[in-house]
Parts: structure tokens; sequence; C-alpha cells
């Protein structure tokens, strides 16, 4: 069986091909996508060939947030249906190495993750008609939700595992620096977990304002209003936890300044090396911590996708078929107009 592919070849040079769809062996799950999500990640080996140390050495399938309906199942598998939508867990830690025999798969070393060119051969992606995944990466989204909104779950697993690196946010007041998909799903998540007061900063009047619907009590535009967290910053600061959504600079600097003794500053948008405030980190007394990827919130992720207790349909600004792709890609890019852009792929129908 054939199907379409978006490859990326090189920097700006995104196809769209035919290839052969195998039959879905022992274990496995052949689906038909219904929609992907372009992250921040895939923009950059779009626009730039790469992030950081990792480039793009080989064409590679792009995408990794994605869902799709199940169109056959391989010998033994079993808890899915045909036709059913799933949402597609793009991460498989192998279990064995020493860092997942101590409950860390995040670190794990021999770590596969669809459309991700850390290794090589890179990993490909989910961008296509037809996909044959292994069928514990499968997890039924259920009837009330689009398959948009289901392609939502693997950014809003990274959310959900960042704000649980800054413990209780019950009744908190939380910084969040950045309005990109990922700010806003991080809002989402610590307004979930409780936090009373949520304030988000950005550069760009477009992306704040969606945080209020997604759970924002104040927005504050950094770049028209260059002062605007000047109020925060008395008294050694006024916010219990910051999220730092923008890998931006000046945007540490401000959270570093607007956070309290001995906050936590949780450390989620990445980007090369940078000058670090570092008589406030001691000063302070701050707690820093980074944070990627996810294991078990993608199952936690789905469920709250799927009762809408986190509605994630705000950030999804747009959507093309997988022949536009490159457009889609161009979209992505436009910050002015584009939040979260989705491809859709071949016409399914619903269970």
């Amino acid at each position: 069986m054939q199907t379409r592919v978006a490859r990326l070849h090189a920097q700006r040079d995104l196809r769209v091909e035919t290839l052969i769809s195998p039959d879905p062996g022992p274990g496995e799950v052949l689906l038909r996508m219904a929609a992907g999500g372009i992250c921040g990640s895939d923009l950059h080996y779009y626009q730039d060939g790469g992030f950081g140390p990792v480039r793009v050495r080989e064409p590679i399938i792009a995408g990794h947030e994605a869902s799709g309906f199940v169109e056959a199942l391989g010998a033994g598998v079993s808890g899915l249906e045909l036709g059913q939508l799933v949402a597609v867990n793009p991460s498989q830690p192998c279990g064995n190495c020493q860092y997942c025999r101590i409950d860390q798969p995040i670190h794990c070393l021999d770590m596969h993750f669809m459309g991700s060119a850390m290794r090589l051969p890179h990993e490909n992606g989910m961008f296509r008609d037809r996909l044959v995944v292994p069928a514990i990466r499968c997890h039924p989204v259920g009837n009330g939700v689009s398959p948009g909104e289901a392609a939502c779950a693997e950014p809003l697993a990274v959310c959900l595992h960042a704000v649980a690196q800054a413990g209780d946010l019950s009744g908190r007041k939380v910084l969040v620096t950045g309005a990109g998909p990922i700010g806003l799903l991080t809002v989402a998540a610590a307004r979930h977990a409780g936090a009373a007061t949520i304030v988000v900063t950005d550069l760009a009047d477009a992306a704040l304002s969606r945080a209020p619907s997604m759970g924002a009590t104040e927005t504050i535009n950094v770049a028209s209003n260059p002062d605007g967290l000047l109020p925060f910053q008395e008294n050694k600061g006024s916010f219990d936890a910051v999220f730092e959504c923008s890998a931006s600079g000046p945007a540490l600097r401000s959270a570093f300044a607007a956070i309290k003794p001995r906050g936590t500053l949780v450390q989620v948008g990445v980007t090369g090396d940078m000058t670090i405030p570092l008589n406030a980190l001691v000063g302070k007394e701050i707690v820093w911590r980074g944070s990627q990827r996810f294991h078990a919130e993608f199952a936690k992720s789905v469920d709250l996708i799927a009762r809408r207790r986190i509605d994630v349909r705000p950030i999804i600004s747009h959507s093309f078929p997988l022949d536009a792709v490159t457009d889609a890609f161009e979209q992505a890019g436009d910050r002015s107009r584009a939040c979260k852009v989705q491809i859709t792929f071949e016409q399914t129908e619903e269970a």
C-alpha cells in the first residue's frame, strides 16, 4: 500500500513523496493518520537545518505530534478497535539501560523518538497518510474530541512534565515567559495544577491574545511595555514559580528578577549558550531546574484532552493539507499570526 510522506531533504527543502507502507506485524497497528502538529524543533529543522548540535544529515520524515485512526491490527494486539482515534506517543525508551532501570526513562541512553535527527540513521516521523507503529504507543482518545485536539497530546505532555518540576502550585503565583504553543499549554497545565495567578509575557500581541483562554490572569507585552514586570520585582520578587518557555536572554534575566527568594524557575525553552544572572541565582537561593520531554505524562495528557479538563483548541490556529506542507511550515514561522499549525492527512471516517 502506498502512502504520501513529508520528507525534509535539507534546509527549506521539504518534499511530499510516495513510499510503500508495510503491513502491521505482531504487536503493531496500522494507522490512517488524521492530524499532525508542527513543533518548534520541526520548524528549526526546516528553517535552519537543525538546532544547536542536532543537524539534519540525511532526509527525514518530519513530525512527532500526531493522531490517527486504527485501520488494521497486527497479531496479538488487544485493547484497540478498528476506526478508533488514537494519539501516538513518539517516545520509546529502551527499558534496559541504567536510567530506565532507575525509573528515569526520559534520560534513556537508547531513546527512540519519532521525527528526530538526534540519531543516525534519523528516526522518521509521522507526517504521512499511513503509519505502522507499536500498539503500545497508541492511546485511545474517544469520540468527544477532534483529531487536531488529540494531536496536541505530545506538547501538552511536555508541559505537564514541566509543571510537575515546580512542586505544588496550589494557590501559587506563577510567571510564564513566552506565549508560543508550549508557553500557552504550560499556562493551562499550571492552571490545572491549581495556580491562583498566572502572568504571561511575550513580544507579540497575537500570541498573548490566546493566553486568557488558556488560564492566564494577566498578560504583558514586554516589547510595547518593557517596564511591565517592574512591579513584580519589588521586595525581591513576587512569583513562587517561573516557567521560562522563550529561551530568551532578556526573558531569563527578568525571570530571575521577578521570582521570590527560594522560588523555582523551570527552564523549558532551549537555545545555545547564554549569560545568566549568577548573582541573583545565588543571592536569592533560586532553584533552577531543567525540564525535557515526558513519560507517564503522555497518558495523563490524553486523558485530560479527552475529558476536556484542558481545552487545547485555542492554540490551534491553522490547518493545511499534506500537499501544502511547505505552506504550513512557512505559516508556522510567522508568529504574528500563527500558534499551533497542523497538517491534515487523507480523509478518514471517524468512529
